[in-house]
């Protein structure tokens, strides 16, 4: 049987924010790259340093100013930072950066009815201010673990583990948000109940049907 529902662990970026490719394909804009070649002098970083860019960045192996550069010197004509017009990547990634106000007011809701929520994010050091602005992360969440603070990101097992030593519930009795589904298999070999993020209806329209059918853990109040 189905352990109660008592927590909800979510994901940032792609489900507490619009999609990830509607960001990129903004940015991209911005700079005045198109979004393929973008995408392509992305791919080549990775191939020419056999590590992603952006993994790097997440895990706090590299600033961000080393992580653009490593991506300009694939573009055509390998231009330096002035292609940024002297300002901070995440100021110009985070122009179309968007919170998801729709799915914040369900996870209040689930506060309510009595869920621990957790946010476990790939996300920048760089960034933190940005992304906490927009959201009401010490109101919300019993905890957040954030790759760019553990130097370890999703889907890494070590990562899960971390999250299960801070959260009061076990992750059994958790669903688990995620817009990837490396993340989601890494997420269900640890217990959690995989919830994938492709639209907010349909997110929040499951993890109602998994509240109702396993019930959401009241804990009882102290005598």
């Amino acid at each position: 049987m189905n352990e109660p529902v008592r927590g909800i662990v979510c994901d940032y970026g792609g489900v507490l924010t619009n999609p990830l490719q509607e960001t990129f394909a903004a940015f991209a804009d911005t700079v005045g790259v198109p979004l393929p070649q973008l995408q392509r002098a992305f791919a080549a970083a990775t191939a020419a340093d056999g590590r992603s860019p952006m993994a790097d960045l997440e895990t706090g192996r590299c600033t961000e100013e080393e992580m653009v550069l490593r991506v300009l010197r694939e573009l055509p004509g390998a231009p330096g930072l002035e292609l940024l017009g002297g300002r901070p990547f995440g100021e110009l990634w985070f122009r179309a950066r968007l919170v998801n106000e729709e799915l914040v007011g369900h996870l209040r809701r689930w506060h309510a009815a009595g869920c621990t929520l957790a946010l476990l994010t790939n996300n920048v050091r760089e960034w933190r201010p940005r992304w906490r602005a927009g959201l009401p992360v010490d109101e919300l969440f019993h905890t957040v673990v954030d790759s760019s603070e553990e130097g370890v990101r999703k889907p890494d097992a070590e990562i899960y583990r971390r999250l299960a030593d801070r959260l009061p519930v076990p992750l059994t009795q958790c669903l688990f948000v995620d817009d990837l589904a490396d993340n989601r298999t890494a997420a269900e070999a640890h217990g959690m109940t995989a919830v994938p993020f492709t639209s907010t209806a349909d997110a929040v329209r499951r993890i109602d049907a998994l509240l109702r059918e396993r019930g959401v853990h009241q804990p009882r109040s102290a005598a």
